[in-house]
């Protein structure tokens, strides 16, 4: 027996007042004493102008962990601790949960308190927030669950502290004005990712006391680690022939001074596949599985890392014929910073608030990750 699973409710959690591009270092701090000088351009071409960090801006100490954030997401879902308690299942993703063991989602429900609940801890990086959405969807869908929610969460920012970093990036400003994608790296993520969470509530029916549900149509998602190598990665160094060496085979003093837990991407692999596999070659696929077709969709909610890549993505669907025009198009990445796997959710949550959703309209969602190239895509009805 299948059910229909509708989200019903949304919700985001921003940390702390935003960060404009002037004070970034003032909260994030200067590597080896020295300001950036590579930071300008990178923010040029990523076009973010404010971004939220789980960090105080006097002390630079932390003052959410990932759990405590993403709980404050879930309990904004629910207007009393009683419908709170409905809950059956807690789905949660994000890329760096504030320990390596146990999973985040049982510390997210320790941080809740709200009794007992199937949970899943999603791994990855981006796209660990829609496979948790994911899995509710369908145990929703299949009847094992009356009242899912899903979660993707990000504090980047612990990381991204000049203390993480012993050495600044040796990228010239003359190369980043002739190839802006190389500073695609360690500074550049240092420039761009940011914090905060999103939570849906999913139900086998719509709640009629809310103005907006989203009908689940489908969630697809591919990935592309049987082809291509680690792109971007962190609690590991990479080696010339590609593979990893994880944390747990380096001793202490190699962890803090050759940078191993800093998060880490390879620029060159990112800007030559990141298109061809997230975009064309899994479009392709989820259009013959599906059936999709470019004219139905009313909203495209795509999750890019800067918006450097959105003209390079609409450039990609429009040759592909798959041609979604910029009206249609709708990001808060300007204004809300990259916020990893919890991107698409804070867009959903700011979307469903807006009021300019009508019955009948469809949204697509679109969440890439560079991890080893995987991509997804989810298909949703206003009702």
């Amino acid at each position: 027996m299948s059910f229909n699973a509708y989200i019903t409710h949304t919700a985001a959690a921003l940390p702390n007042q935003p960060i404009d591009n002037q004070h970034i270092e003032d909260v994030l701090g200067q590597i080896n004493g020295r300001p950036s000088r590579t930071k300008r351009i990178i923010l040029r071409n990523n076009g973010i102008r404010q971004r939220y960090y789980a960090l105080d801006p006097l002390t630079r100490q932390p003052t959410h962990t990932n759990a405590q954030l993403t709980a404050q997401a879930v309990k904004q879902l629910f207007s009393t601790s009683q419908a709170l308690q409905q809950v059956d299942l807690l789905a949660c993703g994000t890329t760096m949960p504030d320990q390596i063991a146990p999973g985040h989602a049982v510390m997210v429900q320790g941080e809740l308190g709200h009794g007992v609940c199937e949970t899943l801890s999603s791994a990855g990086i981006c796209i660990s927030g829609l496979m948790a959405l994911k899995y509710a969807y369908l145990a929703v869908a299949q009847g094992d669950s009356r009242c899912a929610v899903a979660t993707g969460s990000e504090t980047a920012s612990l990381l991204l502290r000049a203390e993480q970093f012993n050495r600044e990036t040796d990228i010239t400003l003359e190369q980043l004005r002739m190839q802006p994608e190389i500073g695609f790296d360690k500074d550049f993520l240092r420039w761009m990712l940011s914090d905060g969470a999103g939570a849906v509530c999913i139900r086998p029916e719509p709640d009629l006391t809310q103005a907006v549900n989203l009908k689940i149509e489908w969630i697809k998602t591919l990935s592309f680690a049987h082809k291509m190598p680690t792109c971007m990665y962190a609690g590991a160094l990479k080696q010339a022939d590609g593979q990893l060496i994880g944390w747990n085979r380096y001793n202490g003093e190699a962890l803090l001074c050759d940078d191993v837990m800093a998060i880490k991407q390879d620029v060159k692999l990112l800007n030559e596949h990141i298109v061809e596999l997230a975009v064309v070659e899994t479009l392709t696929h989820i259009r013959e599985q599906t059936g999709l077709v470019a004219q139905d969709i009313d909203y495209f909610l795509p999750h890019i890392s800067s918006m450097y890549f959105y003209g390079k993505v609409a450039k990609a669907m429009t040759a592909m014929g798959f041609d979604i025009p910029d009206s249609k198009w709708f990001t808060n990445l300007v204004d809300k910073g990259n916020t990893g796997s919890a991107s698409i959710y804070i867009m959903l949550d700011e979307l469903v608030r807006s009021g300019r959703l009508k019955s009948g309209q469809k949204l697509l969602c679109f969440v890439p990750e560079s991890g080893r190239f995987s991509s997804g895509y989810m298909l949703l009805s206003v009702v």
